[in-house]
């Protein structure tokens, strides 16, 4: 099979189902972000030595493949079609990484600067790119109906990388600069 098939090269693409959509498309837009998210997670994980947080993070980036797939399916012939599915206890296993990373890190008393090492910069910048996510996710919802816990997956995703940073922070003995506004 080739990767190329010329189909895409006048603007559009195809939808699980066959049906073509132009490639700026809000449903295009939504499902690539959910595409450039799993690729930033996949540049954490191969930066981190922790092979439980590693093995969490291959399970992330399954779960990101299969709202990938529900967001790339035309929606007419869903039912039609079938797709793996995301559960509850997904957004459980990561309620549960983060109460167990909470118990190790201080509480936080300010908002943080996003650095401090190479590997905690890239899990803040995943971790935005997964809002991003979530917003293009939330304004498709308001043209077809989107999976709760498609929504529900993604902020608490969002929620989990950004305590994985800091987590991160504290295993690389990294700085955690807190934020101060500057009054005049």
């Amino acid at each position: 099979m080739k990767i190329y098939t010329k189909k895409g090269d006048k603007g559009t693409t195809a939808l699980f189902g066959g049906k073509r959509l132009p490639k700026n498309h809000l449903k295009i837009e939504a499902y690539g972000t959910v595409d450039e998210l799993n690729a930033y997670i996949g540049l954490v994980r191969d930066l981190i030595e922790d092979d439980e947080q590693k093995k969490l993070l291959i399970e992330i980036q399954d779960r990101l493949f299969t709202i990938g797939a529900h967001l790339a399916t035309d929606i007419e012939k869903k039912d039609k079609l079938t797709l793996p599915n995301l559960y509850q206890k997904d957004i459980e296993l990561l309620e549960k990484a983060m109460d167990i990373m909470n118990e190790t890190i201080p509480p936080m008393r300010a908002f943080v600067l996003p650095g401090g090492h190479p590997t905690v910069s890239h899990c803040h910048i995943a971790r935005c790119v997964c809002r991003r996510a979530e917003r293009k996710i939330v304004a498709l919802n308001m043209e077809e109906n989107v999976d709760e816990l498609i929504l529900s997956y993604l902020n608490r995703l969002s929620d989990y990388l950004f305590v994985l940073a800091r987590k991160l922070t504290i295993d690389l003995n990294a700085e955690e600069i807190e934020w101060h506004p500057k009054k005049d």
